[in-house]
């Protein structure tokens, strides 16, 4: 609910304090937390006015949590996956990751800031998982008046953060403590998988390749060459690693340390080739209000990465930011490709994993969209 919404308060609420709302009959709408820091001042927890929110609300919430990823074949092909997504999960601003033994813990809101210890606990106990990390150092928790915090909240590990994990038969070395986000990009699994079967033989070049999700895939899925851009030097290293790791031919890889916009446009002034391009940026536009300007980013890195595709090549295309819809995207990769000067078709749409699940009372969580376009 956003702080427009609001006619009056009844109190003093603090931050992260529960709150219920009615409407301007007196009727109970639900129960939310408080936040007064954020535009969004309150965040609903349950529409149910008998309904306690307590540590019981919690673990219900939790179990049904871990239930779901129970009820699909996840566990049978990974051991890494969102256990927790947010209010989809009806948990808003909670993201909780599994990387094989270890649960890492993300708090994005003032109102489950409130209740940190008891989740913590509440997990350990359901997962029988001993070893949880806390990540709430995103940027979205300066909105709510908070500080960026992160550490073990049970248990301690010596290996530097690094844990094993493995996706549809790839293993992969992964840093929660250092990396992206939790350490991993978890929402692309179905992604990679695609990618994996569809470049045998091909030529491949994955921009923003942090730690190598796709390029593994493409290695596996039988790719004669691979050329992987990213400038961050450990990410490479760690990408080299999970090479070796997989028992892959390194030879087939080269990495590129240079910013993907400059490494696309000498690629075409050399006349380069290839027959599957891969871009993943990272967030251009976290909220609608930069979108615009984010659209600008897509397009040229769109338009560039056309221009280097042979003949029934593919590029395989996607934004995580949430301020551009799927509608916006189709619209800003299709301008690309008229001022490419090629005709294509998209041939499949992509989206984030099962284990990212998309509340039909909150859209805003169909984040990941992705096109897979072919030039004819």
């Amino acid at each position: 609910m956003f702080s427009g919404a609001i006619a009056h308060w009844e109190g003093t609420p603090q931050m992260g304090d529960v709150v219920g709302i009615r409407d301007s009959r007196k009727q109970f709408l639900g129960w939310g937390a408080y936040s007064p820091k954020s535009k969004i001042r309150i965040r609903i927890y349950s529409w149910d006015e008998n309904e306690k929110i307590n540590s019981a609300f919690f673990e219900k919430r939790l179990i049904q949590a871990i239930n779901y990823r129970k009820s699909n074949d996840l566990i049978e092909r990974t051991n890494a996956y969102r256990l927790v997504h947010a209010e989809s999960d009806g948990l808003p601003g909670l993201i909780v990751d599994k990387y094989n033994n270890v649960l890492v813990v993300q708090i994005l809101s003032a109102g489950l800031e409130r209740w940190l210890s008891d989740i913590a606990e509440i997990l350990e106990k359901l997962t029988g998982l001993h070893t949880i990390y806390e990540r709430s150092d995103a940027d979205v928790r300066k909105l709510e008046g908070l500080q960026a915090r992160r550490g073990f909240i049970r248990g301690s590990q010596s290996e530097n953060g690094r844990v094993q994990v493995v996706e549809n038969g790839i293993h992969y070395f992964v840093d929660f403590m250092k990396g992206h986000k939790t350490g991993f990009y978890l929402d692309q699994r179905e992604n990679r998988a695609y990618v994996r079967a569809n470049t045998l033989g091909k030529t491949v070049l994955d921009c923003f390749s942090y730690t190598g999700g796709f390029t593994l895939a493409a290695l596996k899925g039988g790719a004669t060459s691979v050329t992987a851009v990213e400038t961050s030097s450990y990410a490479r290293s760690l990408a080299r690693e999970n090479i070796l790791l997989n028992k892959l031919d390194e030879n087939k890889v080269q990495f590129v340390d240079e910013d993907v916009f400059q490494a696309l446009r000498k690629f075409r002034d050399r006349g380069m080739k290839f027959d599957v391009i891969i871009l993943d940026p990272p967030k251009f536009a976290p909220t609608a209000a930069l979108a615009e300007k984010a659209a600008r980013g897509y397009k040229d890195i769109n338009l560039l990465a056309m221009k280097l595709l042979n003949h029934h090549g593919k590029l395989v295309t996607f934004s995580c930011s949430g301020g551009i819809s799927v509608e916006l995207f189709q619209k800003i990769v299709a301008g690309a490709a008229v001022d490419a000067g090629i005709d294509g078709k998209i041939v499949r749409r992509l989206f984030q994993g099962v284990d990212h699940p998309v509340s039909l009372a909150f859209p805003e969580g169909l984040y990941l969209k992705g096109l897979v376009i072919e030039v004819e």
